[in-house]
């Protein structure tokens, strides 16, 4: 396929969590020119929302704060999923204050650029999927960015939310509905509005189906060459992933779990919740996604909500003592 534009801008991926959106990442940064962290950054929208707070970036001891943010909010990430930085608060103000980087984006951009040529890349991007809520925010700081929003059949996620409830506070069918509703609605409905050069949707069975025809569907997208490296990805290595699919090739039975996995019940409220979305995203529903009744609406909303708090004072109560 020919390229016909280059285009050095970020890659943000983004979507409902346990949508794929690590899988591609992985895929992504085996491209000789791509360079993504192995993790999630999490500290853009808490830098956005706070950006006045740490005054003129001209002046080095306000780059120094910004990056001692970053590090309270990420230091997992910045510790460890950075391959080509090492992430020295002093050294990297200093350097990043001398480049003239006097704006909350070219100090996370250079953040970026700085790991991306560690990498021996020329292009950087970022995988953290709640990004997708706030599409508007990362457009606005990086005017060139092209973003990859990843859709995944929510049956299928409910099913993944399950194996990690405490990690997303979802424990019943139904918020697990609402919760992947609210990221695929929210994402298309403000990525849509960026235009087919700015934003990209990519459902994740399209891409176990045929990983070469999505890849190179990706690679026109951001005008970069294709290249076998991203099918044939470099595998991870972490003994603590919570991906373990990453560390094996492609699994094409990935997908549709949900149909022999899912109860009928759990399949009916599902759909009930977020029937229309699924259809709209092009997935097949097997029931009427009648509403539920409000009681037991209200009821599942409760649950959820008991449910979390007292994991959460669990939790606290254990440390604590």
């Amino acid at each position: 396929m020919n390229v016909t534009k280059q285009n050095n801008g970020p890659i943000f991926i983004v979507g409902a969590p346990r949508s794929g959106t690590t899988l591609l990442q992985y895929m992504l940064r085996s491209h000789p020119r791509l360079s993504l962290p192995t993790g999630e950054s999490h500290f853009f929208i808490p830098l956005y929302r706070n950006a006045e707070k740490y005054g003129d970036l001209s002046h080095l001891e306000n780059v120094r704060a910004v990056l001692d943010a970053m590090y309270r909010q990420s230091a997992g990430f910045l510790d460890t999923d950075l391959h080509g930085v090492k992430f020295d608060v002093a050294t990297l103000a200093e350097e990043l204050h001398r480049e003239g980087r006097s704006t909350m984006p070219a100090i996370i951009a250079g953040l970026f650029e700085k790991n991306a040529r560690g990498e021996g890349k020329v292009r950087w991007g970022d995988k953290t999927p709640y990004y997708v809520l706030h599409l508007p925010k990362i457009v606005e700081w990086f005017p060139d960015a092209q973003i990859i929003h990843m859709i995944r059949d929510g049956r299928d996620c409910a099913l993944s939310f399950a194996g990690r409830k405490h990690d997303f506070s979802v424990y019943n069918t139904y918020h697990a509905a609402k919760y992947w509703q609210q990221y695929v609605e929210v994402g298309q409905t403000e990525g849509r509005k960026l235009g087919d050069n700015v934003y990209f949707e990519l459902r994740y069975c399209d891409l176990l189906a045929d990983p070469e025809k999505m890849m190179r569907s990706v690679c026109a997208f951001l005008g970069e060459e294709y290249s076998d490296s991203m099918v044939c990805f470099q595998k991870s290595t972490d003994p603590n992933a919570k991906t373990p699919l990453l560390k094996k090739r492609l699994q094409p039975d990935n997908r549709y779990k949900w149909k022999t996995l899912m109860t009928q019940d759990q399949i009916s409220v599902f759909e009930s919740a977020a029937g229309k979305t699924l259809q709209h995203c092009g997935y097949k529903v097997i029931t009427d996604c009648k509403p539920l009744p409000l009681a037991l609406r209200g009821g599942y909303r409760l649950h959820n909500k008991i449910v979390t708090s007292w994991w959460n004072f669990t939790k606290h109560f254990v440390k604590a003592d």
